[in-house]
Formats: C-alpha cells, sequence, structure tokens
C-alpha cells in the first residue's frame, strides 16, 4: 500500500512526472506578485499563476466574494435553472465585449469553451440548413485546451499526435504567421502578414467553402511560443470570413482580461469575431471559469429554430457551468481591474516589458525573442540530443537559484507577468531570466 504522502499519487499534467516526483517543487501560499514555498522562501511569479492571475495573488475582495457565495449559495444548476449571480455576470461579460456579441455561455475552463465554440459553430449551420460546413480550420501552433476537440483544432504537434484519430473537419491547419528567416527578435507583432491569412483561400480550393464551418486563431500563440500577429492580418481574416460565410472564433483565454491592454484583444485589433471564448483572467485563477461569447446572429438562429418553446435549443453545458462561487470570484474580479485601472496599466507596461525581454538579445543559448502585448516569449536553442531538456532546466534553475516561478513551452520561456508588475518587477524577472540562461548547458 502506497504512503498518503507518497507524492506519486498525484500525476501532474503537461508534466515530466518522473523528474518532479525526484525533486517536487510545491508552492503552498501566494501573495501580490510572490508564490511561497513551504520554507517561506518568496518566489517572484512571472507568468501569473498559469497566464491566470493578472490581478496578483490573494486578492481579499475575490476572496471575500466568494466566501460570501459559498455561505449563500453553494451550487444551483444552470440545467433547467439560474441564479442571480449567473445574470449579472453575463450581462458584464457581454458589456465589455465587442458590439454585438451579447450571449455568454458559461463553461469551467479554456478547453470546454473551445469544445462549446466547435459545437455551437456546427450546430448553427444546421439550424441555418447548412449542414454540410462541418470544418473549422485551426492555425499551427494554435492551442485551445486540452480536450479532443481542442487539440484537434489546435496545432501543437505534441498535444496531437498521441491520441490516435481526432475529430473529422479539424486536420486543417493555417499556416504560423511568422518566419524565422526575416522576423527573429522583432518587437512587438509583426506586420504585412496578410498572406498567412490568404492561406485560408487554398482551403476554400481543396475543399469547398461550402464544407467550413469556421476559423478559430489566438490573438497570439500563447502555449505555441508567444507569436503575435498583426491587426491587418485580423481584419484580412474577418474579410475572408465575411467574403465565404464562415464563423471566425477567437480564442482569448489567454488574452482576454488586460493582457493585450483592453478587456479582450478583439478591441485592440478593431474586429469583431463571432464567437470570442475566455477563461482564465475572468475569475483571477480563484475559481475555474470560462465562456463562449456568440453573437446575436448566432443566438438568434437558435432562438427561431423550429418546434414550441419547449424544445432545447442547444443540447450542451456543463454541471458546474456559471457555479456561483466562480461568478462571486468572477464579479470581484472585474471590479478590481476596473477600480485599479489594470487593463490601462498593462497596455502602459508593454513598452517596458519589451525593452527589458530584448534586452536579452545575444544571451548565450537565446534564439529568439517575441512579444505581444503584456507578454513575451524567449526561445532557447534547443539540445538536438533532448528536446525540451533546456526549457526543463530552465523551470529548475529559475525556481531553485532565482527564486522566480516561470512557463515554459518546450524550449521557450514564456512571460506573462500579473498586471500588477511594476518597472522593477519587470527588471527582476528579466535578470532572473539572464541567470537562468547563463547556467543552462
Amino acid at each position: 500500500m502506497r504512503q498518503i504522502n507518497d507524492i506519486s499519487s498525484f500525476w501532474l499534467p503537461f508534466t515530466p512526472n518522473r523528474a518532479f516526483n525526484a525533486e517536487p517543487r510545491l508552492l503552498t501560499r501566494a501573495e501580490g506578485m510572490y508564490f511561497y514555498d513551504e520554507t517561506g522562501r518568496k518566489l517572484l511569479d512571472a507568468c501569473a499563476g498559469l497566464w491566470c492571475c493578472n490581478a496578483g495573488h490573494g486578492r481579499k475582495p475575490i476572496a471575500d466574494a466568494i466566501a460570501k457565495a459559498a455561505h449563500e449559495l453553494d451550487f444551483a444548476p444552470t440545467f433547467q435553472f439560474s441564479h442571480p449571480g449567473a445574470l449579472a455576470l453575463s450581462q458584464r461579460i457581454a458589456a465589455l465585449a465587442p458590439e454585438g456579441l451579447d450571449h455568454v455561455f458559461f463553461v469551467n475552463s479554456g478547453s470546454e469553451a473551445a469544445d462549446t465554440a466547435l459545437k455551437v459553430a456546427r450546430a448553427y449551420f444546421q439550424k441555418i440548413g447548412q449542414g454540410s460546413r462541418f470544418r473549422v480550420i485551426g492555425r499551427e501552433k494554435g492551442y485551445h485546451g486540452s480536450t479532443i476537440a481542442g487539440i484537434a483544432m489546435g496545432g501543437i504537434g505534441n498535444n496531437r499526435k498521441h491520441f490516435g484519430p481526432l475529430i473529422p473537419g479539424t486536420d486543417d491547419h493555417l499556416p504560423l504567421p511568422y518566419d524565422a528567416a526575416t522576423m527573429r527578435f522583432t518587437r512587438g507583432e509583426p506586420q504585412n502578414l496578410e498572406k498567412y491569412a490568404d492561406a485560408l483561400e487554398g482551403l476554400v480550393a481543396l475543399h469547398g467553402a461550402e464544407t467550413i464551418a469556421a476559423v478559430i486563431v489566438e490573438p497570439f500563440a500563447g502555449s505555441g511560443g508567444v507569436y503575435g500577429a498583426s491587426k491587418s492580418y485580423f481584419q484580412r481574416l474577418r474579410a475572408l470570413c465575411d467574403k465565404y460565410g464562415f464563423l471566425l472564433i477567437f480564442d482569448e483565454v489567454i488574452t482576454g482580461f488586460g493582457r493585450m491592454g483592453h478587456a479582450f484583444a478583439a478591441e485592440r485589433y478593431g474586429v469583431t469575431p463571432d464567437i470570442l471564448n475566455f477563461a482564465k483572467g475572468v475569475s483571477n485563477g480563484a475559481a475555474p471559469m470560462g465562456g463562449s461569447i456568440v453573437s446575436n446572429k448566432i443566438y438568434d438562429a437558435f432562438m427561431a429554430g423550429s418546434g414550441g418553446t419547449h424544445n432545447i435549443e442547444l443540447f450542451h453545458g456543463h454541471t458546474y457551468s456559471a457555479h456561483p462561487l466562480a461568478c462571486a470570484a468572477a464579479m470581484a474580479t472585474l471590479d478590481i481591474y476596473r477600480d485599479e485601472g489594470l487593463f490601462e496599466h498593462a497596455l502602459k507596461m508593454e513598452k517596458v516589458l519589451e525593452d527589458a525581454v530584448h534586452s536579452l538579445k545575444g544571451t548565450r543559448l537565446v534564439a529568439d525573442i517575441r512579444n505581444a502585448g503584456f507578454a513575451a516569449g524567449i526561445e532557447i536553442e534547443s539540445d538536438p540530443k533532448a528536446p525540451g531538456r533546456r526549457g526543463l532546466d530552465a523551470i529548475k534553475l529559475a525556481f531553485h537559484e532565482q527564486d522566480m516561478v516561470i512557463r515554459v513551452g518546450g524550449d521557450t520561456i514564456a512571460l506573462s507577468p500579473p498586471l500588477i508588475a511594476s518597472e522593477s518587477d519587470i527588471a527582476k524577472i528579466i535578470d532572473g531570466v539572464r541567470g537562468v540562461l547563463e547556467r543552462l548547458t
């Protein structure tokens, strides 16, 4: 029988478990810009938890809101019922979204939001008599969560290749709008990317527009390595989707709630998608929460469906959708963003992070540096005999030697500081990353 303190009882996600079990990294407390380990050591959080704790850690108004909700309404079903918190939060999120996106379908994570978007897109075309449209086009290095639907639409090889056949109609992906030969060490979002959007025309020629339902993209590829794109790129995608009758889905699970200096990156780029997915920052990571915001056009098509008002319009949902505690956490989080001007602060700090992270150019093993909004990626030269080893070593060195928690995808360090970060916080993060890079072998 295993001992109760046997660490292997917890199978960690997206983690080399054998290495972790041999040398655990345990976080026991968090406040502001810092995590703490079991010895009380402060660890600077360079990744906002997991792209989610945008207002920093240990925010008392959020904790108080959760506690109050737990005492008043610990759970309420949203199959055939609702509760005031869900109604208030849906209205508030819709008010932050681009005009015309007025209806929120709540889920519990970005992965579930991706699944929702795929199902809504396919069902929408069934509703309007265009059932031949079933394909959903993703993008290389796109990340849309870890469900089968998410990895099918996503474009990260290791997330897809181990699980056999995925979902029919999700095998096509647009090229990543990035060229290593000409875009390495670009500051901010690269420009003149329209040709990468025009690749959609080739898929139309291959499959026929009448088979394509939607295109799904992230405003920047976060988990794929922080690859940004330009306003004109997204506007071209929007124009092509309109031309052929496709839906455009923005996955703003990472970029939503301030990471791009606005409530949503759609505002930054002046593009209104048909479906906008969110999660992570909506509740500051304090409770699982996500959702899909859909256009009036889509919602109205479901509500105008044939049959009586007793008929269910969408056979989809989750037990914990719009959980009262998550709704309370989200409402308190949105109050903090508004009252402290954190979206505006992030927009102001973009240039500070950009200048700081690009100061690492020329540091040993740095192959590329990319930044978009208040986020950045430092690509490390891979060990040809062991891809990913240096990335894992970077996590260990940051934790044990630099008193810092970083996020790594493969051999790329991703930085996404909480939106409360100051110039001195950013300087500490970059100094820590430099120390890590100098010790990598």
